[in-house]
């Protein structure tokens, strides 16, 4: 994550200042920051934690560390800094942190080293400590602007038996230019920074009571009331934070924290480039995902449901359960549907079967009459009804993959049957439905080209059979014509046929959203639809039936959104 994060300090003598800073670096260190830098020379200490590796090296001094510097580096004198404002001694090198996984550098220090950000960091800290206060004085507060970067701030309390108040204001601030980010990161940031506040509060809070029990100041300050309170002091009226928590190990401590801070709030926002609007079988992956989720808990929230569906009958356990079987493998096989894996299955499948049996399949796959696949292999079924559900939308499949007894066509579109099941003798004969029996094939049977051990398709041989069979001088769907042209064209790639696949069902997806708009959304006449139908290239018998059919499976997302347009004031209005 491309920010800052910085412990600040409101001194009683200087006001607000910067006591130490962990930034990002995606280049090599900073000029002087890798002085003498070879391998096991000047390296102080090194550790090893969560993928970062964190050593001390000798840097040349800022003028904040005390060293001799031309008047042009940031950071405040020496003689404008006490005990209070400073972290790191004189002469120490600072710390820094190498992430082995994305090659990136964590570097700790009081104050940037580049003036640009030292004013940013400087700016932030004043206003922290200042005017961007939250009610209470103490708790996380966000501003900032586009020109100096925007700001999540945690002020805080220290407990000091010898300040004013016995308590030191601090803060936490974490600066960066993304303002989203940023935003988006409140969340784990409140956590995490609160985590680190309450480790010093508890640390300080120990010295503070020991010191207390020693020699309790509010005594002696009452008894001292008309007596200069600074001067009653003893010089002691700037304390180290190191002091107040008895840690000396401190600044090692908060760099590292703040490195797996930087490090863990960049990793868990990742950005993602969208080309578009979510398609509609995205929307409507995403609508079963959420109603899954919702009988998952309704399921683990009700024993009483669950002792009752104990007791029901194989046979419908035996259904519902795979017909949630299909909605899973659905969610888990969607993003495979168009690889050329599952294509090569295409061009295989059209050449086992013939154009003409293939035509007829693909036709009621198309017009959502219902496919009865019966074979032995329950895998090969299911593998098969992968690829041709991938000519229709999300929405419109409804897949019962094996099953032992005949399912209506109301319950599902795709039917995977053992070879022993009985179908009805109105559904063998009925025009809505297709049947395909896989029987085992004899070498005689087989295409010579297709006959190979290893190719599962070379095993079968497959039977299509209709009430209604398609036939051969029937126009049919467009788009199926045009997937029979794309497969049989040998020079097309796998790829192609792949993306032509793709932007056909995308183009009749459209055409259906343009259809349901204006028919059951604007309700338009039958002459104006027939019009309509004719412009989109649809005004064929199949076509229709087919635009009907997918209208079934378009999201409720769309479907809300449109009707929520139409009732809009404004939408009435512009339409008047």
């Amino acid at each position: 994550m491309n920010a800052i994060v910085a412990l600040c300090h409101f001194c009683e003598l200087h006001g607000p200042r910067t006591l130490f800073c962990t930034e990002v670096l995606h280049s090599p260190l900073p000029q002087g920051a890798g002085n003498g830098d070879s391998p096991g020379q000047n390296e102080q200490a090194e550790e090893e934690e969560g993928g970062i590796q964190m050593s001390s090296r000798i840097r040349s001094h800022s003028p904040a560390e005390g060293a001799s510097a031309d008047s042009s580096s940031p950071g405040p004198k020496k003689s404008d800094m006490c005990e209070g404002c400073r972290s790191l001694a004189a002469g120490h090198p600072g710390y820094v942190s190498h992430d082995k996984e994305t090659s990136i550098k964590y570097v700790s220090h009081q104050h940037p080293n580049h003036p640009q950000l030292f004013s940013i960091v400087r700016q932030a800290c004043v206003r922290s400590l200042s005017c961007e206060v939250c009610p209470g004085r103490e708790g996380p507060i966000f501003f900032g602007d586009e020109q100096h970067g925007f700001v999540f701030s945690h002020t805080f309390f220290i407990k000091d038996s010898l300040a004013r108040g016995f308590q030191r204001w601090y803060s936490i601030i974490t600066i960066m230019m993304d303002r989203i980010y940023l935003i988006n990161s409140w969340p784990f940031l409140l956590g995490k920074i609160r985590g680190i506040i309450d480790e010093l509060q508890g640390k300080a809070l120990k010295v503070f009571e020991a010191e207390q029990y020693g020699c309790p100041q509010r005594a002696q300050r009452m008894n001292t009331a008309f007596t200069p309170f600074l001067h009653q002091r003893n010089g002691n009226a700037a304390r180290s934070l190191t002091s107040l928590t008895n840690d000396e190990n401190l600044w090692a401590c908060l760099h590292t924290s703040f490195a797996w801070l930087l490090k863990a709030c960049g990793s868990r926002l990742t950005e993602k480039l969208l080309e578009g609007a979510p398609t509609e079988d995205t929307l409507v992956q995403m609508e079963k995902l959420a109603d899954l989720k919702e009988e998952s808990e309704g399921w683990d929230g009700s024993e009483g449901e669950e002792e009752k569906s104990s007791t029901q009958p194989d046979g419908v356990e035996g259904r519902e359960l795979s017909k949630c079987s299909a909605d899973m493998s659905l969610m888990s096989d969607c993003s495979n549907w168009n690889t050329p894996r599952r294509l090569s299955v295409w061009f295989d499948l059209f050449q086992v079967l013939g154009a003409s049996a293939f035509r007829m399949l693909a036709w009621h796959v198309l017009m959502g009459n219902q496919v009865i696949w019966k074979a032995r292999d329950a895998d090969l079924v299911q593998s098969a009804f992968d690829v041709l559900r991938t000519m229709l939308p999300v929405g419109c499949i409804r897949i019962i993959p094996y099953s032992d007894q005949y399912e209506e066509a109301y319950r599902c579109n795709f039917l995977g049957l053992s070879p022993h099941v009985q179908i009805p003798p109105h559904i063998l004969s009925s025009e809505f439905a297709v049947l395909v029996e896989v029987r085992t094939a004899t070498r005689s049977s087989l295409y010579p080209v297709l006959f190979d051990d290893e190719q599962s398709l070379s095993k079968y041989e497959f039977v299509v059979t209709s009430g209604s069979p398609v036939a051969a001088d029937r126009v049919g769907p467009t788009i199926l014509n045009k997937i029979e042209a794309a497969l049989t064209n040998q020079n097309l790639s796998v790829d192609v046929v792949d993306q032509c696949l793709v932007c056909l069902k995308e183009e009749w997806m459209n055409k259906v959203k343009v259809l349901f708009k204006f028919t059951k959304v604007d309700s338009r006449p039958k002459e104006d639809t027939q019009k309509l139908l004719s412009i989109l290239g649809a005004a064929e018998e199949d076509n229709v039936k087919l635009l009907k059919f997918w209208m079934t499976g378009l999201s409720k997302t769309y479907k809300s959104h449109l009707m929520s347009t139409v009732r809009s004031p404004t939408s009435s209005e512009s339409r008047n």
